[in-house]
């Protein structure tokens, strides 16, 4: 591959449009609806096993501590 074809990746860039995506789409929502569009994030992405887990390892102890 040449120098020519060879695309980078600006990853500060992408971090940026990222943020500013989520900013647009959360910037007029209540701290409620907030909380209720990250869960929804999390459950439409690939961290959702992980986080169904800490879920239930969390609600199990805090529990025991009732």
């Amino acid at each position: 591959m040449n120098k020519a074809n060879k695309k980078e990746l600006d990853c500060i860039a992408v971090k940026r449009e990222a943020q500013n995506q989520i900013y647009e789409e959360t910037k007029d929502l209540t701290p409620e609806q907030q909380i209720e569009y990250f869960r929804d994030a999390v459950l439409r992405s690939r961290f959702r096993k992980w986080w169904e887990e800490a879920s239930t390892f969390l609600a199990k102890r805090s529990s025991k501590a009732s």
